[in-house]
């Protein structure tokens, strides 16, 4: 007798249909089976190899979902769909070098559409690949493309990298060519790429003339007079600089959402909270290092001038302790399981992919809201408290356009002062009660002799008798202080409230130092 014919194999749409059902389901086993089985029937499918590797990646089977990707790859080098699902897989698991090199192979394979190329770039930049992406944006721009976003983008990522005169010259053409760019942030951009000398510079003329605009939203507005302060700010002219501050933060605070009484609240909780009993066994390979303490108090400069040491990496104001911070608050008692997770989740994120190292920096100002979740997490860990006279601090925080919503409060004087006080008030409370390091440097110390005060600093990190090298590291810096931690250090901005409090009363209700 014959042998029975086989079933009829289901066709791809089928396959593709059946599978994307289960997902809508939430039935992520049947999902998980029905790919698996048509994989097996279709393996040259490109659309069913990308299901399989999407509900491998949400089954956590990160390791079998990056081997279906890349054998689809070596197939079809420039696919841009499994590109990019591999890229994001490499990020969640902090494999940056990796997220580079996926990417760097796709533009390799063919040339890209400017939609697929600004894609790759914010990918790259989230990843913290700045020189990536920046050559990306370059690689484009040479080979002639024309669309004013990216040569926005290569500006913002040169500022960051410190390549000031690149910057002039992407940003003047976004200006050119498109009516949106302020909307980008450059006005901001420019004003940061130099230190103006006197008013007669074009881009005052060139602000003031796009504030006459009528068509322009509040947030490129809000950037123009930021712009415009700092410009006036570097010529000496503080009255019109106060005045652009002072319109400026107006038109931010009214889209801003902050709010000074769950601020206080969160500061009297912890304050209040009993200290955590558990505590994760200290990594034997890395120590990492936080800076904290309120923005604009020298936190970047602490941090840029710690990466010079060739055992210490530098990875950026990371927001993995909020993340966890809030993951673990939902849990009535975390225990030693999640405590443990969470720090091997954090040191994913540290550690990466490159060139192994003893130390790692996170400079998140604003975890000195987390000082409690960190010695529990790091008993090792190396904490830098940074301080500056709460007048300078709160002018300077005052000057600034910040990108993200965690500093709404930062465009309102009596804002500010909460946090001043609360970051003073949990500081003080973690030296007493955390069974971690934690050490205070002072801003006007620190520039006052950067030699002496980094060299104890480094000793007591543990780097050994450390002197400072002279060039600047190859860390990127995105903060609002990128252009001053590039320059020699230096000490005018000491005292720097005193020629606005004519203009700016408030300052006054400030204390002058810590």
């Amino acid at each position: 007798m014959a042998d029975p014919a086989p079933p009829a194999q289901r066709s791809e749409a089928e396959w593709l249909g059946r599978g994307r059902a289960m997902v809508l389901g939430r039935d992520l086993d049947g999902a998980l089976a029905a790919f698996d089985a048509a994989h097996a029937e279709h393996p040259d499918s490109i659309d069913i190899a990308l299901g399989l590797a999407g509900v491998l990646w949400e089954a956590k089977q990160s390791g079998r979902a990056e081997a279906v990707l890349r054998a689809l790859l070596a197939g079809h080098p420039a696919h841009v769909a499994a590109t990019f699902l591999l890229a994001k897989m490499l990020k969640e698991q902090a494999r940056m070098s990796a997220v580079a090199a996926t990417v760097r192979s796709l533009f390799a394979a063919a040339a890209q559409p400017v939609g697929t190329t600004i894609q790759a770039i914010e990918l790259l930049d989230d990843a913290g690949r700045k020189q990536d992406a920046a050559d990306l944006c370059e690689a484009a721009i040479a080979a002639g493309a024309t669309d004013p976003r990216l040569y926005a983008y290569s500006g913002m990522l040169h500022l960051q990298l410190g390549d000031f005169a690149r910057v002039r010259e992407r940003y003047a053409y976004a200006i050119a060519h498109s009516a949106e760019a302020y909307d980008w942030q450059v006005a901001n951009g420019l004003a940061s790429a130099q230190r103006y000398t006197d008013a007669s510079h074009a881009d005052f003329d060139m602000f003031r003339d796009a504030l006459a605009r009528t068509d322009l939203r509040e947030r490129a507005r809000a950037s123009l007079k930021f712009a415009l302060g700092k410009a006036h700010d570097d010529i000496g002219d503080y009255e019109h600089a106060a005045a652009y501050f002072r319109e400026a933060n107006a038109t931010v605070g009214r889209f801003t959402a902050w709010s000074r009484k769950n601020f206080r609240r969160l500061v009297s909780a912890k304050l209040d909270a009993k200290a955590t009993i558990e505590r994760v066994r200290a990594a034997a390979d890395c120590v990492p290092v936080f800076i904290v303490g309120m923005p604009r108090s020298g936190t970047t400069l602490v941090a840029e001038l710690l990466s010079r040491h060739p055992d210490v990496r530098y990875r950026g104001e990371l927001g993995w302790m909020p993340f966890l911070a809030q993951q673990l608050g939902s849990a009535a008692q975390p225990g030693s399981g999640m405590l443990a997770k969470a720090a091997t989740t954090y040191l994913t994120q540290l550690r990466q992919d490159d060139a192994p190292a003893r130390f790692y920096i996170d400079k998140q100002p604003l975890n000195f809201l987390h000082l409690d979740l960190i010695a529990a997490l790091f008993p090792n860990a190396r904490v830098i408290h940074c301080e500056r006279s709460p007048r300078d601090t709160a002018l300077s925080i005052w000057m600034q356009y910040f990108a993200g919503p965690e500093h709404g409060f930062a465009y309102d004087f009596e804002d500010i002062a909460a946090v001043v006080q609360g970051c003073a008030k949990l500081t003080s409370n973690a030296l007493r009660k955390c069974a971690v390091g934690i050490r205070t440097i002072r801003y006007e110390e620190l520039v006052a002799d950067s030699a002496s005060r980094m060299r104890e600093l480094a000793a007591w990190i543990g780097l050994g008798d450390f002197a400072v090298p002279a060039a600047p590291s190859a860390a990127t810096i995105s903060t609002s202080s990128l252009w001053q931690v590039r320059q020699p250090v230096y000490a005018r901005s000491i005292g720097r409230w005193r020629a606005y409090a004519p203009h700016v009363p408030e300052l006054m209700r400030f204390p002058d130092s810590a």
